[in-house]
């Protein structure tokens, strides 16, 4: 790993040292590409859109089957969301998405079926994905405060680092503030949704649902990069090449490609 140099320039100070034009425009650089590349890891809305398509099947059939009196509305309903879910799946396998995550959207499905069908209340199709967010909010508070962020293993397992990001303070500062906006954004989640169930109204709870999920995560992937960025100096090389202690006391060690020389 080649070491950080700062030979001496011009009125002493050094080139590529702080404050010049070369770590300027290398600080834009690794902005633009730390940006772009949390955003490609992390996707947006469009699996918050997919998963929403089992909720529509499941209230409209229910306020359908209801409407005409059929038998076993929640029933009905259940097995609607599960067949829509198996066509999510498989339109999702076509466009490359990984078969493990396929496999635990659609068993979130089923799970939320049967525990409907289980207590024969509609409302109750919802309290998986509500259980869930409460302990994604507690998971993600916890990674935080025992310097495990769960946004820097997402990324760093994405990006083939492993763990070497830890050893990077200023990033583990950053993944630990950026964590923080999906803890909000699981808490509000929780906010909106468990009064809804509380009072038993279904279709707000599939409305909120639909209209509101998939903005939480696409405001939670913008958000992401600022908070991270925020714990960066303006010199760093961006989440790509963590910065790590080297072996040369006489200056850092960036963690990225080898170069020629």
């Amino acid at each position: 790993m080649p070491l950080v140099s700062t030979p001496e320039g011009p009125a002493g100070r050094p080139d590529g040292g702080p404050g010049s034009d070369t770590e300027r425009e290398g600080g834009r650089d690794a902005r633009r590409e730390g940006a772009e590349s949390l955003r490609a890891i992390l996707g947006g809305r469009g699996g918050a859109i997919d998963a929403s398509v089992p909720v529509v099947a499941f209230v409209l059939v229910w306020l359908l089957a209801g409407a005409l009196g059929w038998w076993s509305p929640v029933g009905v309903a259940a097995a609607a969301a599960i067949l829509a879910g198996i066509v999510v799946a498989v339109v999702r396998l076509v466009r490359g998405t990984r078969p493990r995550a396929v496999l635990f959207g659609l068993l979130g499905v089923a799970v939320a079926a049967i525990v409907a069908l289980y207590t024969g209340r509609a409302e109750d199709f919802f309290l998986v994905q509500i259980l869930s967010n409460v302990a994604s909010a507690l998971a993600w508070a916890v990674s935080i405060v025992v310097r495990w962020p769960l946004l820097g293993l997402v990324v760093g397992t994405a990006l083939g680092q492993k763990t070497r990001w830890r050893r990077d303070p200023d990033l583990l500062r950053g993944y630990q503030r950026a964590s923080w906006v999906w803890v909000a954004q699981y808490v509000v989640r929780v906010a909106v949704f468990l009064p809804l169930y509380q009072a038993e109204w279904v279709f707000a709870l599939g409305a909120a649902r639909v209209a509101f999920s998939p903005v939480l995560v696409a405001l939670s992937v913008v958000l992401s990069w600022p908070a991270l960025r925020s714990a960066l100096p303006p010199d760093h090389p961006g989440i790509r090449h963590p910065r790590v202690p080297g072996p040369d006391p006489g200056g850092p060690t960036v963690d990225g490609p080898p170069t020629d020389g």
